[in-house]
């Protein structure tokens, strides 16, 4: 899961701190995430969904399919 958040958001062209913004967090707590150093709440998980277009099942590793249908 982890892993994902980070290659998504590089695949987006964007830094940790401008997602980071857009989450309504700050740039170490999104650090934390993408170094799995602190779960993502729910909300979160939501929202990076909604941000890339993926299905929060593709974030967490439960299916391989990143596209929402």
């Amino acid at each position: 899961m982890f892993r994902r958040i980070r290659d998504l958001r590089e695949d987006h062209d964007m830094t940790q701190k401008e997602i980071a913004a857009k989450l309504n967090c700050s740039q170490q707590v999104y650090s934390n995430y993408e170094l799995g150093q602190r779960d993502i709440p729910t909300d979160i998980l939501i929202k990076l969904s909604k941000l890339y277009g993926v299905s929060v099942d593709y974030i967490l590793g439960i299916s391989d399919v990143p596209r929402i249908r």
